[in-house]
């Protein structure tokens, strides 16, 4: 008998209670088994993944989208490498942190947990199912993956060798369960289930972040597009900026940290911007452009304020003329997507000014847009970008997969005093262990034991 979808979520809370009381070693050998099953898997997981690349030739998928979906021994390999490397990372699970004593003498401090059970619901890339996968089981964290229709069949055979793996180790396969339908309606059923799942995060197009936000009743980890910014101050090295907008925008153009728009100083503009159009053309950069940019460059087709908005996700950006510092940053504060927004300049005073007043989740100072990603940043591996500032913030690794909770530590302080008078056998027994000269427990005696 098939699981009703309320089943399946709480057979992913049953098995998060006992993944979270694992020992790190125990979670790494199971990371371990899981690269091994990938690659024991591979003529399965190749053979369900020419299904789906069949069938997304049929419906007409773009070169592009077919190239995110397709796997090949090499991808498979990162794929099983990428869970080496995750359970090379330090556990965050049991860590604790902000030890104080307070005035009466309790230790009081804060210990990482992980949040429970996460639905992961992502579209093309199949590789998300194990790096997923992989990153909520060494947090602690059951999972839910819930791929797209275009590659449910390579999803099923990748999660069908991960579970192999923890059967292996005689761990619970609902662990890492796949949701067993790509019905929309389904989905939805899925994310009213707040007393079985704590945490969905979304990874996609902005159409299937906002379909989840706005049907969800449990809390959502989202970021909805990535308008990034280069913003060139007066005080900038040209050069330097030059690199880092043609690195920003065509190393990658379809990826969130990639750029959108350029934001240049009417100081530097007359230079700067020709310099600009000629590394971009080589490229084959489209340039749209307020009145300003026109006039000095007669290939940028005139910007309307939409584009300003747009993630372009292709060969194409924005550019705008400013004033002063201050309309740079007023253009942040109506257009920013509070993804990536970066500064060119020299001018100290500036560039911590730039850090201060920009509120998106990763700001620069003279570094390529492009460094805002887990891996780059030193997480490790990041299970996605988060634009919301409840709980986590910009690049999601290990850490962000979980949350504190108080942990206390006392020799019998008691908030109110408490009287026992008459109690003469409980008053001989604390006698007793005070002549025991037991040594008081300590939080930091204990903090990587638990």
């Amino acid at each position: 008998m098939e699981l009703t979808i309320r089943q399946l979520a709480e057979g992913s809370r049953l098995a998060g209670r006992h993944l979270a009381r694992l020992h790190t070693r125990e979670k790494n050998h199971a990371l371990l088994a899981m690269a091994e099953q990938l690659t024991a898997q591979e003529n399965d997981i190749l053979a369900a993944n020419s299904m789906d690349l069949q069938a997304a030739q049929e419906r007409g998928m773009s070169a592009a989208m077919q190239d995110r979906l397709m796997l090949t021994s090499e991808r498979l390999s990162h794929m099983a490498k990428a869970l080496l490397e995750v359970a090379q990372l330090p556990d965050p699970v049991g860590e604790i942190s902000d030890i104080r004593v307070r005035p009466n003498g309790m230790q009081v401090g804060m210990m990482r947990i992980p949040l429970g059970v996460i639905a992961i619901i992502y579209e093309a890339r199949p590789n998300v199912t194990s790096d997923a996968a992989g990153l909520c089981l060494k947090s602690g964290n059951a999972v839910i993956l819930r791929g797209g229709s275009e590659s449910f069949h390579s999803n099923r055979a990748i999660v069908h060798a991960l579970q192999l793996a923890l059967q292996q180790c005689r761990m619970d396969p609902a662990t890492i369960t796949l949701f067993p339908t790509v019905d929309r309606q389904a989905m939805v059923e899925l994310l009213k289930l707040d007393q079985q799942i704590d945490l969905v995060i979304p990874r996609g197009g902005e159409g299937l972040i906002r379909f989840v936000a706005e049907n969800s009743r449990i809390p959502v980890i989202k970021h909805y597009k990535g308008v990034c910014h280069l913003y060139v101050d007066e005080d900038a090295d040209l050069e330097m900026a030059v690199r880092l907008l043609i690195d920003g925008k065509t190393s990658r153009p379809g990826v969130c940290n990639a750029l959108e728009t350029l934001l240049v100083h009417r100081q530097v503009a007359d230079v700067f911007l020709p310099l600009a159009e000629a590394a971009l053309a080589k490229k084959g950069v489209e340039m749209r452009g307020c009145a300003i940019t026109c006039s000095i460059l007669a290939s940028a087709k005139a910007a309307t304020e939409a584009d300003y908005d747009t993630e372009y996700l292709a060969l194409i950006i924005s550019v705008r003329v400013v004033e002063s510092y201050e309309e740079a940053l007023d253009h942040l504060e109506r257009h920013s997507s509070n993804h990536t927004d970066v500064i060119v300049t020299n001018n100290l005073r500036t560039s911590q000014r730039f850090l201060r007043d920009v509120q998106s989740s990763s700001v620069m100072v003279n570094a390529s847009s492009r460094f805002a990603d887990g891996g780059e940043l030193g997480l490790g591996a990041e299970i996605g970008i988060s634009t919301t500032k409840l709980h986590a913030y910009g690049p999601m690794g290990l850490e962000a997969l979980t949350t504190k909770k108080f942990i206390v530590i006392g020799d019998g302080q008691t908030r109110h005093k408490v009287d026992l008078g008459g109690c003469e056998t409980l008053t001989a027994l604390l006698s007793l262990r005070r002549q025991s000269n037991l040594a008081p427990l300590s939080l930091r005696a204990k903090a990587r034991t638990f």
